[in-house]
């Protein structure tokens, strides 16, 4: 069971903080869930009523790409490639949501976002199917969650219903489409024409199943690209060149015998972010998702450092969101920090391999704070 401490506590977490500076020795003090003091371990002190905690703090997470909506489902899926499963109008999943009702999805959302909760993340980025409908459902589900939503939304029209984009984008963040294999050229344009003159965000899928030329998926500019499983090395550099971020999602890319070459990505600098995809394949845990991509590189024998993997969880996303000062470990941080009981020891290591959710330490209302550990 992981642990929780009243609101009103005070703790002290000694051993290390992995943030957007990377990875150092620290004590951090934390009231009632927030950052009140960082220093150099040795300088602590201690103080009368104060839980002491042995651990590392990160910055919460950001699930990175996610179709929450396909949580109604909990049965395996069928087998077959992924255009039988996925790809719009008549995927099986497109099916499925057609047939599942409005109070379904609904619950499932919220349970997908509950879920998130309870492991610490503070914002998921979902590509929302069905139009305004499904964004306003989407919302519905969302409502006093304490996980924000950054919901792209999906036009049903082709061609694009230029009234129905922007009752779309009325309700949304933006848009995420599908793959350039699956949306014409002018259909990508109008969208990105009109997410940026809305000051929303355009994303869409790229070289998921099969490579798809970076001139395509590129032109117009989108601000998130996701997979890239397919991808060249040239085509990953074209990608870093015109400065756009990716969204990985190793596990649901690992279903159909493929996986995005996180090495070259690390190698190449580019700014890449962590998503778990599609929520009838997996559960929506970011944890989960780092500790299957740091593994199921080196079973490819082109290994990633877990420090990558942890700022794609804990940094790189918050920069994306265009607030990085909720990346960093420090009094007045926007965000809730996470309060792990790993040894501080190799924390981008532990982070990245042992994290689950009864290791984290939590604030609730009420209560009492549970004994030091010193």
């Amino acid at each position: 069971m992981r642990e929780e401490a009243p609101a009103s506590a005070v703790m002290l977490v000694v051993g290390a903080i992995l943030d957007l500076d990377g990875a150092r020795p620290a004590y951090v003090r934390i009231r009632g869930g927030r950052v009140t003091e960082v220093g150099a371990v040795g300088a602590e002190g201690r103080r009368r009523d104060e839980r002491t905690v042995r651990g590392i703090v990160t910055p919460s997470p950001v699930n990175a790409h996610t179709h929450l909506g396909d949580a109604v489902s909990v049965r395996e899926p069928p087998p077959g490639p992924v255009s039988r499963l996925i790809q719009p109008p008549h995927g099986y999943k497109f099916r499925l949501l057609a047939r599942s009702s409005p109070d379904a999805k609904r619950r499932a959302i919220r349970a997908a976002l509950d879920r998130m909760d309870r492991e610490g993340v503070a914002v998921t980025v979902d590509f929302r199917e069905e139009g305004r409908p499904g964004v306003d459902l989407l919302r519905e589900a969302a409502r006093g969650s304490r996980v924000r939503v950054l919901a792209l939304g999906r036009p049903l029209s082709r061609p694009v219903d230029r009234t129905e984009l922007a009752e779309l984008l009325a309700v949304s963040d933006g848009v995420g489409l599908s793959s350039s294999r699956d949306e014409t050229d002018e259909t990508r344009r109008t969208v990105a024409r009109a997410c940026h003159a809305a000051g929303k965000r355009f994303a869409l899928h790229a070289s998921e199943a099969v490579r798809e030329p970076p001139e395509r998926y590129l032109d117009p500019r989108p601000d998130l690209l996701v997979h890239l499983a397919k991808a060249t090395r040239d085509d990953l550099g074209a990608v870093r060149d015109d400065r756009v971020s990716v969204a990985v999602c190793p596990r649901s890319n690992a279903l159909f015998a493929r996986q995005p070459d996180l090495g070259a990505m690390e190698r190449l600098g580019l700014s890449v972010l962590l998503g778990t995809d599609n929520a009838m394949f997996h559960a929506p845990s970011v944890w989960r998702e780092m500790e299957f991509a740091y593994v199921a590189s080196r079973l490819r024998r082109r290994p990633v450092s877990a420090a990558f993997l942890a700022r794609a969880a804990l940094v790189e996303p918050w920069k994306w969101l265009g607030t990085p000062e909720s990346a960093r470990v420090a009094p007045g941080m926007p965000v809730p920090p996470v309060i792990l009981r790993l040894p501080p020891d190799d924390p981008a290591y532990q982070v990245a391999t042992r994290t689950t959710e009864h290791l984290m330490v939590r604030f609730r209302p009420g209560g009492r704070a549970g004994p030091s550990d010193r």
